[in-house]
């Protein structure tokens, strides 16, 4: 059986087919998470991440507030296909919200000011890897997920419904449940296009 890092890479899929057949209980999805944002590399270890992981009434709320959202600007033809989407992510167990506390970051820039410029772009890349980490440790663990972006849209309601500091800046969704169906086959462009080695 396959069971290295590598391997689950591979296995990383976005699965939109979600459903609610639980694979892993509640106590060890948050363990998960709470794992990866501790072991998650950030610049001048930061640890500026934030998660916030969404169950049953709060995990179907947040999804009504994404579509309360969409449906006020999205024209009502079009909202049809929307309102389908939103459904395939609201049919799993539940959804992972991904942060930056800006507050860290801000007071990173001032404290180091010739990195300043920088600070904001490796806090992103820092969330950018705890996605990654959450969302390989839940494949490994045969359970599906995607990433959205459905911020900044929702920003405000979602850290009023929840009592959040508002220096956390929402920056993804990541719904996540059984896998009811595989992910689409993909395909990849030329290896040696995007990789160069030189000795």
């Amino acid at each position: 059986m396959k069971d290295n890092f590598l391997d689950f890479t591979e296995k990383r899929r976005s699965i939109y087919s979600l459903g609610k057949r639980e694979i892993l209980g509640e106590t060890e999805i948050v363990e998960l998470v709470e794992q990866a944002v501790k072991y998650c590399p950030s610049a001048f270890n930061s640890q500026s991440a934030r998660a916030v992981v969404l169950f049953g009434k709060s995990y179907q709320r947040f999804w009504d507030i994404v579509s309360e959202t969409l449906k006020a600007i999205v024209p009502e033809k079009a909202f049809v296909a929307t309102a389908k989407k939103l459904d395939s992510f609201r049919s799993g167990l539940g959804t992972v919200l991904f942060f930056e506390d800006m507050d860290i970051v801000r007071g990173l820039q001032e404290k180091f000011p010739l990195y300043a410029a920088n600070f904001p772009k490796w806090s992103l890349q820092s969330n950018g890897m705890l996605e990654y980490i959450v969302w390989t440790a839940l494949a490994e663990k045969n359970i599906g997920a995607s990433l959205q972006h459905y911020n900044p849209l929702i920003d405000e309601a979602v850290v009023k419904e929840w009592k959040l500091p508002e220096s956390w800046q929402l920056l993804a969704q990541m719904p996540f449940g059984s896998i009811e169906a595989p992910a689409d086959d993909k395909s990849f462009e030329p290896i040696e296009k995007r990789v160069k080695v030189f000795k």
